[in-house]
């Protein structure tokens, strides 16, 4: 198991599409933003330099764990290595766990990445124990998308899935208020965005930041998505193995 997981996480790590958008674009956007308004502050007092921190290491999140499921799991699936690993010694539950915890895995550099980026560029400063809950909620957090990009993995071929996942990606990022604050796109996008687990699981991370403790409307949100896309990406994962 161990060594099936290093294997996946050394070939996402030679991806290059995984470094140019999971690694690289967050900490771009961050830098970009930050400098032009991270100093002011929102109505509460909390500088944006803190809120896009969390936004870009989020989308970054997003990115990386869709990126690390759907498309490698498409690509095995459609090659057949999925039909070998059912012959091997490894029961299909290791199978799902390494997936999942080499996608947990592969989230972390973003999560790091961008947050060194934010304290060295832009001076943020947080408490050990601030830090702390921060990277460990938006870490857990990524679960619902890892089931997403698991679950279209599970019923597109690699040429499909691909762009499927970098629409819904997309999607989730903009409509989450990843990359812009949902309220400039007005009343429409707003409604749409707490219906989204993106912008929960960004709300998440900014609440612990802003020393606001951890917010039970977003956390149950978050948890409800990850619970229906786990049962739906057990289901065709199920559906996928009896057909390969």
């Amino acid at each position: 198991m161990l060594y099936y997981a290093k294997t996946e996480a050394l070939r996402m790590l030679r991806n290059r599409r995984y470094l140019i958008f999971v690694v690289a674009f967050p900490v771009l956007l961050y830098v970009i933003n930050a400098n032009i308004y991270g100093k002011q502050t929102d109505a509460g007092g909390v500088r944006y330099s803190v809120i896009l921190m969390v936004s870009m290491a989020a989308y970054g999140a997003l990115a990386s764990s869709m990126m690390s499921t759907a498309v490698p799991w498409a690509t095995e699936r459609q090659s057949g290595w999925l039909r070998q690993l059912q012959i091997t010694p490894l029961p299909n539950w290791v199978i799902i766990a390494t997936k999942l915890a080499t996608a947990m895995l592969l989230v972390l550099p973003s999560l790091v990445l961008v947050s060194v980026v934010a304290v060295v560029q832009q001076g943020v400063s947080l408490s050990p124990g601030t830090w702390a809950s921060v990277l460990l909620a938006m870490w857990l957090g990524v679960l619902p998308f890892v089931a997403l990009g698991l679950a279209i993995g599970s019923v597109l071929s690699a040429d499909a899935a691909q762009p499927a996942a970098m629409l819904c990606m997309f999607a989730l990022a903009i409509a989450g208020g990843l990359w812009f604050p949902p309220e400039v796109f007005g009343d429409t996008l707003r409604t749409i965005a707490d219906f989204t687990p993106s912008f929960h699981y960004a709300r998440l991370g900014q609440s612990l930041a802003a020393g606001h403790g951890l917010p039970m409307t977003d956390l149950l949100v978050v948890a409800g998505w990850g619970v229906a896309l786990g049962a739906a990406a057990v289901f065709l994962y199920r559906r996928a193995t009896v057909r390969a």
